[in-house]
Formats: structure tokens, sequence, C-alpha cells
């Protein structure tokens, strides 16, 4: 497959895809880590060192997504870890502007978010929580490690207490959680290997997405991809890509710096722009 960069001028795509969103039926939105990572989210450089500088200094890790798979030697330095993490990322934050400016864009049509993001910022900025497919999981949630059983459970207490209590990298032993159905350890609700939990709300908003798909198949749709890069592209852009195959009526918009493309077959009905998100967001809205 051969894929295609766009050399059309910036402002001429801004309003070739305003165009689209302004005629489109529907919108299906596409998530990734670049999103946040526009709105100021950065899991390395100046924001790690500010909450992670003792754990970068003891185990030289260089950022928050590799250290949630380093392998620490108790489970009082993995929470101490993981608490930090999921605080400073998903409660200890307000709604960034590009997802605020997403909402003003699409808050008046019939939108969809599919996302590999795990932050919360969606729901944060006030998107409809019945619109929304977090694919991979939530900061907010723990799970049974083994798993023992299919279900989910709000963390906000228990994180903000560990955040609270912990010392020299380490969290009280009485504050490790454990499974209330097997006592086993729990861990944190990401699909990284095959325990992840796909619990009930998930699979309703897998069932919401789903229907969404069939409803506006043929019609004429905007899939509006911003920040997904090449860690998991079947959950995203290989399905868009597929979409806009099967459909002349979908226009396919790529927004990601450095890293935006499509294959030459959709080109013709695809809108690539090579910018910072949050500035194409922006300048959607003006």
């Amino acid at each position: 497959m051969k894929l295609m960069t766009s050399y059309e001028p910036y402002t001429a795509q801004i309003e070739r895809l305003k165009a689209a969103l302004d005629d489109a039926d529907a919108v299906i939105i596409g998530a990734g880590a670049g999103l946040s990572a526009s709105a100021g989210f950065s899991y390395s450089g100046e924001r790690f060192y500010r909450y992670f500088a003792d754990f970068a200094e003891k185990y030289g890790i260089r950022d928050m997504y590799s250290g949630g798979f380093y392998p620490f030697p108790s489970a009082e330095e993995f929470w101490a870890w993981w608490s930090r993490q999921v605080y400073f990322n998903r409660y200890a934050v307000d709604a960034g502007k590009p997802y605020t400016d997403l909402l003003k864009l699409v808050g008046d049509k019939n939108y969809f978010v599919l996302t590999t993001n795990v932050d919360h910022q969606f729901q944060l900025a006030g998107f409809d929580k019945e619109r929304l497919f977090y694919t991979q999981g939530d900061y907010g949630l723990f799970q049974c490690s083994v798993p023992c059983h299919q279900k989910t459970y709000d963390n906000e207490e228990a994180v903000t207490e560990m955040v609270a209590r912990q010392e020299n990298m380490r969290i009280p032993t009485e504050l490790i959680p454990k499974c209330p159905v097997c006592g086993k350890p729990m861990s944190m609700n990401l699909r990284c290997d095959d325990t992840f939990v796909e619990d009930e709300g998930w699979h309703r908003a897998n069932a919401r997405y789903e229907a969404f798909l069939e409803q506006y198949k043929d019609k004429r749709l905007v899939l509006l991809e911003l920040g997904v890069g090449g860690n998991t592209p079947v959950i995203i852009k290989y399905p868009f890509w597929q979409i806009a195959l099967q459909n002349q009526n979908v226009t396919y918009a790529c927004v990601n710096l450095g890293e935006s493309a499509c294959p030459e077959e959709i080109a013709p009905q695809s809108v690539c722009l090579d910018a910072d998100i949050g500035k194409v967001l922006a300048d959607l809205i003006r």
C-alpha cells in the first residue's frame, strides 16, 4: 500500500475540512495520544521530571510511558508510581483546550468518539459519555490482576490516599489494593496483555459504536483522526481507511504533526494535515 501526504496549502485544507464537516451527516472522531500531547499532557520532558524526578534518579526511568512497564521491586513502589501517574494525568488536571475546542466543533453534530486514550479528557471537556468508546481502558479504574471476574472499580479515593501518604517512593503496605473477590492484587484497567477486563460498560460502549457505524455507513461521514500514531493502528487508523475505501461519501481527515498520510486509493477524499492538532482545531472553529 502506497501512502500519500498532502502538498495542498494549509488554509485550503482547513477550508476543505470545514466544508466537509458542515455537510456531514455524522462525524466519527478517532483520537490517539497525540491529541493529549497537543493539550500539553506530555509523558516526558519537564512535565515528567516535575512529578517523577525521584524515580528517574533511582531507576533511570525517562518518561511516564516506559515507567509504567518498569519491574519495581515491591508492590509499595509499584503503587507509588502508578498512583502518581493516575493522579496527575486523570484527577489533578482540567480539560485541555484542544478537547474543549473539539467539542465546540462537533457538539451540535451527530458524533461518536473512538479513542485509545485513557486520561478521561473527553468527559472532562463535556463530551456525552454515551458517545465515547475508550477501547484501551481508563486510568480511573482498577481490576483484578488475575482477573477472577469481569468487573472494574473506581479508584479515585484509593489513588488520592496513595499519593497523599507515600514516602520515599513507597505507599503504606495497608494501601495496596486487593481484589474484593479473590484477594489477589488489583491492577490498572489498561490493555497491555490478555488480562485486560472488558466490563459491562466496555461492551455497552462497543455496541453503541457498532450501531453508530451501521446507521451512518452509507451517509456523508467525516472520519476525523487526531494524533493516532503507529502503536495500535488496527484500532482506529486501519478501520478508518477501510471505511473510506468502501464509501465515496466519506471524508477521511488525518491531523498529526509529523505523521499525516493516507493510502493513495483514498487520497481524493482525504485531508492530511501535518500540523499541531490544537492549532488545527482552533482554526476550524473560527
